[in-house]
């Protein structure tokens, strides 16, 4: 149950509810209470009042029958338990019950008097509470002839007040509180349990049903609001996200089905390819060993003997593209072992440095030291190396930096060597960039747009991968990331 969130919202509710209506009920009780206490209090001095007026001059007159008649009339009143006159030192002198007189009176009625208080509540013997009030009785004038001269306490009025029907009342409201308070907190908890489902519980019932529909792949669910408030505008915002998935399936669908004719296009044509390079290849050899042949037939300087030349040398550009179309169609399997990259760098490099077109390329080599060594193909990984480079130069025609950076590198899926090869060349623009690794695509007059697809399909093999970062007017460069194999040989200087 408290799993649910509603039932938690509900619940919580219910607890708010019920501290601020139990504290709003304390608090009207106690405010009952005080007023109830200051009723009677007002009530009892009011009749307290009216007794010392009735007795004052009987007793001015020395009457004491009359003060006792009207005190024992006065005492059989509504709530009245006792009332008395006691003299300072606290003995009865006048009672409504006559049983009393002559008596010490009550030590807290007394206590009362001597300690300058007018009022106080007891416990009575009974196991009720009264409200005991004393009044001092204080000769003036008109008392000098009985009492002497002076102003002192002749005597104390006491008068002893039932509270029994004050509390009464007081429990009896209290009660009413309660219950109703009680009627409240159940239809306010009846209500909210009500709204929390209606509004809120069964919507989302609604809204997880769906989601569980798209989930399993159906993007046709559609929710209709009922209320445009906040829930509402959730299933508005869900139909919108499940449109845009079913419109993004639809793009990928159509965008997957061209792929996949682009794929099937491109195996037709690596297998054509393949087929004519092989029918190619064995005439071109033919060929080209008739015009060495020729060739020969001529002497030095002999402008038949340069046609003869040029023609052999288209003759070994055509080898080579009939090499590539076959490599693509079908790479050869690697042959794998463990390497030292900076020596394999070191030997690539010196072929790159016997290009004619190096001469105006400087070259910077930062070779970290103790690389561990890697699982590759030698002549795979020189090969790739090798085109990267001289592409590299290549695109410095007015001459530039070829720089060529090893270090060791963490990833998440382990440790890499990784080979930086990057140059001050023109760069590539961003839309030919998207396009480099595209089989045949080629911004070279002789190029046949097959170097770089290979390149990283070599890496591929070899478990690892080539990335590419450029911007126009400060160059390119390229990353050749290698992984290193668990329990390979020592480190590599």
């Amino acid at each position: 149950m408290f799993r649910s969130l509603i039932s938690r919202i509900i619940l919580f509710n219910v607890l708010l509810l019920s501290l601020g209506v139990g504290i709003f009920t304390l608090f009207h009780l106690y405010r009952e209470q005080a007023h109830l206490i200051g009723t009677t209090r007002n009530h009892a001095n009011m009749l307290l009042g009216t007794i010392e007026k009735s007795i004052f001059n009987s007793m001015r007159l020395g009457n004491t029958a009359e003060v006792q008649a009207i005190l024992e009339t006065v005492g059989h009143g509504h709530r009245i338990t006792g009332v008395r006159i006691f003299s300072p030192d606290g003995i009865i002198m006048t009672s409504a019950n006559p049983s009393e007189i002559g008596r010490r009176a009550d030590p807290r009625d007394y206590s009362l008097f001597a300690e300058n208080i007018t009022e106080g509540v007891f416990q009575a013997d009974n196991g009720g509470r009264v409200l005991a009030l004393v009044r001092p009785i204080v000769s003036d004038e008109r008392c000098f002839r009985c009492h002497g001269n002076g102003r002192k306490v002749i005597g104390v009025l006491n008068m002893d007040f039932s509270l029994a029907e004050m509390y009464i009342q007081l429990r009896e409201t209290s009660q009413l509180f309660v219950v109703s308070t009680f009627i409240i907190l159940g239809f306010l908890a009846v209500g909210i349990s009500v709204v929390m489902i209606r509004f809120l519980r069964r919507p989302l019932e609604k809204i997880t049903q769906c989601m569980s529909q798209v989930e399993d792949g159906d993007l046709t669910v559609r929710m209709q609001p009922v209320q445009n408030d906040e829930i509402g505008q959730l299933m508005d915002g869900f139909n919108a996200m499940v449109g845009n998935l079913s419109r993004a399936q639809g793009e990928l669908e159509r965008y997957h089905y061209q792929q996949m004719e682009r794929a099937d296009r491109l195996a037709s044509v690596g297998e054509m390819a393949a087929g004519l390079a092989h029918e190619i290849k064995n005439p071109l050899a033919g060929i080209s060993g008739a015009i060495s042949v020729l060739s020969d037939d001529y002497p030095e300087g002999d402008q038949r003997r340069e046609i003869m030349l040029q023609i052999q040398s288209q003759i070994g550009r055509l080898d080579k593209t009939v090499n590539d179309l076959l490599y693509f169609g079908k790479p050869g399997q690697p042959e794998f072992a463990f390497a030292d990259i900076n020596d394999l760098l070191k030997q690539t490099l010196l072929f790159v440095a016997q290009h004619p077109e190096s001469r105006d390329i400087n070259r910077i080599d930062e070779l970290t030291r103790d690389l561990p060594a890697v699982w590759i193909d030698l002549k795979q990984l020189q090969q790739v190396v090798l085109n990267i480079a001289l592409n590299a130069v290549q695109a410095m025609t007015e001459g530039g930096m070829l720089t060529v950076v090893t270090d060791q590198v963490q990833r998440d899926s382990g440790t890499w060597v990784r080979i930086r090869i990057s140059d001050t060349g023109p760069g590539i623009k961003p839309e030919v960039l998207a396009k480099i690794f595209t089989p045949f695509f080629t911004t070279k007059n002789q190029g046949t747009g097959l170097g770089l697809p290979i390149c990283r399909q070599l890496m591929e093999h070899n478990g690892g991968s080539l990335e590419v970062e450029s911007e126009v007017g400060k160059g390119a460069q390229f990353t050749l990331l290698l992984p290193v194999q668990d329990g390979a040989p020592g480190r590599c200087a």
